[in-house]
C-alpha cells in the first residue's frame, strides 16, 4: 500500500479506501494479505488486464482530440546503440531545428532493457532489433523500419572462403572460436542456429558488446563473428557474404498502446523512417565510428 500511496501522491488510508471501493464495485475480491504486503487474485490480475486496454482507449481518445495540435512535450526513447547513433541522434537534431518544442530524453538500452521499461511506462518509444532467423515475439505497435544484412568477420588470412554458400563452407569453420555479443543472446542463438545448419555447435570464446571491439578482436585474430554488412571496415578483416540462409537484422519501432498517434510521437518516427530509408539506398560500408549491436 506504501509503494501503490508514493507512485500516486495519496495516502495510505486513501489508496485502501479506493481498493475497497472497487472490490466492492466489481463485486469480488482483488487483493488478498501475503505477509506483510498484499497479491492480486485470479480476478485482480484479470482486472489489471481490462485496466491496460482501458488507458490505451483513453490515450487514443486523447490523441483524437488534440491530433491537430502542433508536436510537443518530453518523448522518452530508449534505442539499441548503432540505431541510435545512426538515426535517432539525426533525428534529435532535426527536431530541435524545426519543432524546438518536442524533447528527446534518449537512452541507449538492449532491446530487452525496452521492452521492460515500455512495459513499466518509462519509456514512449523504443528501437529495438531480432534476426530473420530468430525472430521476436510479435508485439502491438511494433513497426519494421529496416533490415540489414549480415555477414561472417574473419581474419585476413584465415579463414580459406569467400561466401558461405552451403554447409560444406560451414565445416570449415568448425574449430575457429566465435565472438558474440556481452549483453544479449539473440547473438548466440543467431550463431548456434547459422552452425547447426551444418550439424556442429559452434564455441563461443570472446563477447564484447562494442561492434568496433567485435572487428577489432577479428583483425587480431581471436576468432569470427557474425556482424551487419555496415559494421566498419579494419585492414585485417575479410568479409564474407552469407548464401546459404537469409540473415538480415531486423530494427522495429515499438510503441506504448494508444501512444503511436501522439503527434510527437508520429512526428518522431516519421523522421525515422525517412533516416534509415536514406541510408539504405545510400549504405556507408566505410563507417569507423563505434558501434553496438
Amino acid at each position: 500500500m506504501r509503494a501503490v500511496a508514493d507512485a500516486t501522491g495519496y495516502g495510505t488510508s486513501a489508496v485502501s479506501q479506493q481498493l475497497t471501493a472497487l472490490e466492492r464495485e466489481v463485486g469480488t475480491t482483488l487483493l488478498v494479505p501475503d505477509g506483510r504486503r498484499v497479491r492480486l487474485t485470479a480476478a485482480g490480475r484479470r482486472l489489471v488486464q481490462h485496466a491496460e486496454t482501458i488507458l490505451a482507449a483513453v490515450a487514443a481518445a486523447e490523441t483524437d482530440l488534440s491530433s491537430d495540435a502542433e508536436p510537443h512535450g518530453n518523448l522518452r526513447v530508449g534505442s539499441y546503440a548503432t540505431a541510435l547513433r545512426r538515426w535517432l541522434l539525426p533525428a534529435a537534431e532535426a527536431l530541435q531545428r524545426t519543432h524546438p518544442r518536442v524533447q528527446l530524453e534518449m537512452q541507449e538500452r538492449e532491446p530487452a532493457e525496452v521492452q521492460q521499461l515500455l512495459s513499466d511506462d518509462l519509456l514512449d518509444v523504443g528501437l529495438v532489433y531480432d534476426y530473420s532467423l530468430v525472430p521476436a515475439t510479435r508485439q502491438d505497435g511494433r513497426q519494421l523500419l529496416c533490415t540489414t544484412a549480415m555477414m561472417l568477420a574473419v581474419p585476413g588470412d584465415g579463414v580459406p572462403l569467400d561466401t558461405i554458400t552451403n554447409a560444406t563452407d560451414l565445416a570449415v569453420l568448425r574449430d575457429h572460436p566465435w565472438i558474440c555479443n556481452s549483453r544479449g543472446a539473440d547473438d548466440d542463438e543467431l550463431t548456434h542456429r547459422l552452425c547447426a545448419m551444418a550439424g556442429w555447435v559452434p564455441v563461443v570464446r570472446h563477447r564484447a558488446d562494442s561492434i568496433e571491439l567485435v572487428i577489432d578482436m577479428v583483425a587480431a585474430g581471436h576468432g569470427i563473428a557474425l556482424v551487419p554488412v555496415d559494421a566498419p571496415r579494419v585492414v585485417g578483416v575479410r568479409r564474407l557474404p552469407i548464401t546459404i540462409a537469409t540473415i538480415h537484422r531486423r530494427t522495429w519501432s515499438l510503441t506504448r498502446p494508444g501512444r503511436a498517434r501522439w503527434p510527437a510521437t508520429a512526428l518522431l518516427l516519421g523522421i525515422l523512417n525517412e533516416n534509415m530509408a536514406a541510408d539504405q539506398r545510400h549504405p556507408a560500408n566505410d563507417r569507423t565510428t563505434r558501434q553496438s549491436w
